[in-house]
This record gives C-alpha cells, sequence and structure tokens, in this order.
C-alpha cells in the first residue's frame, strides 16, 4: 500500500475514532466537534470525532438572519478562516489525502469494470452547487423559526447518508419508522454516485463536491504548488491517463480540479518534468530521469 494510501486511511480513522458509540448510546458531541476536519466528513456520523466544514458553513449562513433581526453581529470567522487557511497553504490536497470520501471513492473504482471519463464541462456544476445550496438557499429561504435550511446536507450529500443516514438507522431501529421521501430521495442519489464511482474515478469530487469547489479556488495560488519542466516533459500522457482526476498535467499543471495526490509525480512521469514547490522551495530532485535510473 503506498504511503498516500496509509496517510487517507489514517486521517479517516481519525476523523471517525469515536468507535465507543455504540456503548455510549448517542454521537460524540465533545470538545473536538467544535474544530472542521479538512475532509468531507458528516457531523452526524456515529464514530466522527469533528465538524464537516461544509455543514459547518451551512450552519453560519442559516443563521445569519436571525442574528442581523436580533441585533446581534454574526460572523463566522472561525469556518471561513479556516477554509481560507487550509486552501491557501495546501490548495485543493486535503482532497487527495485526507478526505475519508476520496478514499472511498478511489477504492470503489478498483471495482473491475469498463471506465469512462467524465467530461469537462460537469466539473463546474460543484460551483454551482456550492453557491445554490451551501450559500443562497440556506440564507434566503427560512423555516418557521427564522432559520435557514441546511440544504445540501438535507436534501444531497451523498458522503451523510453513507456515513451517517444509515450507521443510524442499524445503529438505532426505532429510527426506521421515521424514514420518508426524503431519505429514499438522498438514498438514491448516494446509489447513483456509488454506481458511477465504480465506472468513473471521484465523480463527486468532480461534478459535485462543494468542499473541492472551495479548495479548487486556491489551487493557482496556494504556498504548495505543483511545477512543471517543459523541457524534460515528452507529452507520453502518462500523467492524464493515471489522474484519478482527469487532469491534463502538461497543459494546467495547477489545474482547479488537481488535488496534488503526486499520483503523476511518484507514479507516472519517468522524465523527472514534474515535481512541486512550497513557498518557492523546490521539491523537484535535480537528477536523471527515473527512466534512465532504471
Amino acid at each position: 500500500m503506498s504511503p498516500r494510501r496509509w496517510i487517507q486511511a489514517m486521517a479517516s480513522l481519525l476523523s471517525n475514532a469515536y468507535l465507543v458509540f455504540p456503548f455510549k448510546g448517542t454521537i460524540y458531541k465533545g470538545t473536538l466537534k467544535s474544530f472542521c476536519t479538512p475532509g468531507l466528513n458528516c457531523y452526524s456520523c456515529p464514530a466522527a470525532t469533528g465538524a464537516c466544514p461544509i455543514g459547518a458553513l451551512q450552519n453560519f449562513m442559516t443563521a445569519i438572519r436571525p442574528a442581523l433581526k436580533s441585533g446581534h453581529q454574526y460572523f463566522g470567522f472561525y469556518v471561513i478562516g479556516t477554509l481560507g487557511l487550509i486552501g491557501s497553504i495546501s490548495g485543493r490536497m486535503p482532497c487527495g489525502w485526507l478526505c475519508p470520501f476520496g478514499l472511498i471513492q478511489e477504492l470503489i473504482h478498483k471495482i473491475p469494470s469498463r471506465k469512462f471519463d467524465i467530461p469537462k464541462a460537469l466539473s463546474y456544476v460543484k460551483y454551482l452547487v456550492l453557491i445554490l445550496f451551501v450559500f443562497l438557499l440556506p440564507l434566503f429561504i427560512a423555516d418557521e423559526s427564522g432559520y435557514g435550511i441546511t440544504w445540501f446536507c438535507k436534501f444531497i450529500c451523498p458522503a451523510g447518508t453513507l456515513e451517517a443516514g444509515i450507521p443510524m438507522l442499524l445503529w438505532k431501529p426505532e429510527l426506521r419508522s421515521l424514514i420518508g421521501m426524503l431519505f429514499y430521495n438522498k438514498l438514491l442519489i448516494m446509489g447513483l454516485f456509488l454506481i458511477w464511482m465504480v465506472f468513473s474515478s471521484r465523480p463527486f469530487c468532480r461534478t459535485t463536491c462543494p468542499l473541492g469547489a472551495i479548495y479548487a479556488l486556491f489551487n493557482k495560488y496556494s504556498i504548495f504548488r505543483m511545477t512543471h519542466d517543459p523541457d524534460k516533459c515528452t507529452h507520453c500522457k502518462a500523467c492524464h491517463k493515471n489522474c484519478p482526476m482527469g487532469v491534463k498535467f502538461y497543459e494546467s499543471h495547477n489545474d482547479t480540479e488537481c488535488i496534488r495526490c503526486l499520483k503523476c509525480m511518484n507514479e507516472s512521469c519517468k522524465f523527472g518534468a514534474i515535481s512541486y514547490e512550497f513557498a518557492g522551495a523546490s521539491g523537484r530532485q535535480e537528477s536523471e530521469p527515473v527512466s534512465e535510473k532504471l
């Protein structure tokens, strides 16, 4: 197993380390739940030890209107600051290394089948999801109490259904009597994505994930950046064929879709054309190409 896979597994375990939930009879609500995990991981998962940044961002948006009406100054500096800090340092790297749902997608994609690429145009849908379901609808559509609704979590998120909805129903059978069309609709969305994961690499990340959309905005400006040496590049396209996000590195080496998994550098490029830099310090190995070493 590659080092990245070990890190993904460890990050998933740490994000869901409350393994005593079957004996406690409740989900974890301790101090750690005040902090956002870097990846998409449902707050309501029985084993979750942290808060989902998208869920936290939606909760912030739902409370703005009632807070302003009551005369309170309300601004989610913590949530926005956390996402901004992570994004400005690493761009979309957490998607490739620390996201539990990203790991699930990669493992399911290993199921033998004919594989299909995802049209580039669909990559822009996640920005619409971010603007509409995370920002606008929670802000402008309120319930009877005056608070907004967490639209993405409630109506779309397949990670929440898989990590929280289904485990909670298995854990507490008495909740099954409350199942309605809303849950069945989310179950359908989850099922469609699970099937899509078999045939295409990381479809949720590439088309729908609002957290990926936020991190993607920082890719071209983050402290950690990918670099490309055109003099060494042969345009063999091995990096593109092995990229889980379908990025053509030789055309856009800090593409908004790049999750900085480093598969292109570590597993694809034999000519030393791909590397990275952090705060201006290059990570390129100044040596002969990998093909010559072999």
